[in-house]
């Protein structure tokens, strides 16, 4: 077991490494070694499916429930507005530049440090499974959802993502509907044809303004926007079709099944998910961990963004050093003293539930 100043070191280490390591997503089979290789000069024997590493803590008891420690490795690329090299991780008044030091460099770094410090601990209570995982800034199929069968049971899940070291409790799930409204063609300087485009507009009300039954505590009404239409293709032709595509922000209050047949019933268009699997997540305010992190003065929220807890089915607790609003920003940086309180953060409130 490592002391925290140990721990803060090699972390940022690590985390300088990664940063200048270029991984964009689907793009991270170089960071993916410097992960694996990192855990392996720290003598953890380490699993990989395509970019994703993943590890147990020594003394794991089949016997015993396990949590997963998950942050991911992946970055989206810079936008236009850095005025430094994105790939370089100066450290300058105490913060660390460059690309995913915010977004989830420091999360992950945090995390593995924290995993290092329990373990060779015996006896614990829990399992630690740490996973370091690729795709997420895209949503992929090849990052978290692909080795979720190979992880095991798991009991609930800690995800490393910058909120302050605050408790994001609950967060957003994310539906994207593509929509047709069917009528039909004929002459516009006739009375013929059947216009979808005022079919559609009916469907396009309703999404506006329609409130579900049940609103979230943290969230209140799910929110839905319509946000792309398109119809017609001469003036002169009453268009058959109108596509028009809904984002829809699903809460806690519902699954995004029961959101998609609610919807379904009561618009005349058709309506074709792009996908269900990214589910709003949450954690009980009265579960352990995040009752560890209240008694250390840490506070609750619902998060508004998507991350990779869409993709659990436990409880799950978002939590990271950071801020997000530097998230995909220019010169992004994370504060060096923000990974040292982390670390320690992470281990407080796992020590009142483990040891």
């Amino acid at each position: 077991m490592a002391n925290t100043d140990t721990l803060y070191h090699n972390a940022l280490q690590l985390l300088k490494q990664l940063i200048a390591t270029q991984s964009f997503s689907k793009e991270e089979d170089l960071t993916a070694a410097l992960i694996e290789d990192f855990f392996n000069k720290q003598g953890v024997t380490t699993l990989r499916k395509l970019n994703n590493i993943w590890a147990y803590n020594l003394h794991f008891d089949a016997a015993k429930p396990t949590i997963l420690l998950n942050s991911h490795h992946d970055t989206v690329k810079p936008n236009s507005g850095y005025t430094r090299n994105p790939l370089d991780p100066a450290i300058e008044d105490g913060k660390l530049y460059g690309l995913g030091s915010n977004d989830a460099g420091g999360c992950l770094v945090s995390l593995i440090a924290t995993f290092l410090h329990f373990y060779d601990q015996p006896n614990l209570k829990y399992n630690i499974c740490i996973a370091t995982t690729a795709e997420e800034e895209i949503s992929g199929v090849n990052g978290l959802e692909l080795i979720i069968p190979d992880l095991g049971a798991l009991e609930f899940a800690i995800v490393g993502e910058p909120t302050q070291m605050q408790l994001a409790v609950a967060e957003r799930g994310l539906m994207v509907l593509d929509c047709v409204a069917y009528g039909k063609s004929g002459h516009a300087a006739r009375e013929e044809g059947e216009n979808a485009i005022y079919k559609a507009l009916n469907d396009i009300e309703w999404f506006r303004n329609y409130r579900f039954a049940i609103e979230s505590e943290l969230f209140g009404p799910i929110k839905m926007s319509v946000t792309i239409i398109n119809a017609g293709s001469q003036h002169n032709v009453v268009p058959a079709t109108c596509n028009f595509t809904v984002d829809v922000r699903v809460t806690d209050a519902y699954r995004n099944e029961e959101v998609l047949n609610i919807i379904q019933q009561q618009v005349s268009c058709q309506v074709i998910p792009r996908s269900v699997r990214l589910k709003p997540s949450s954690i009980d305010k009265n579960h352990p961990i995040v009752q560890a992190g209240i008694a250390l003065g840490r506070s609750t929220y619902g998060s508004p963004t998507t991350s990779d807890q869409a993709l659990l089915d436990i409880p799950s607790l978002k939590m990271g050093p950071g801020n997000s609003a530097r998230s995909h920003t220019a010169d992004e940086f994370v504060y060096t003293h923000e990974i040292r309180e982390g670390i320690e953060l992470y281990i407080k409130m796992l020590e009142k539930l483990i040891l």
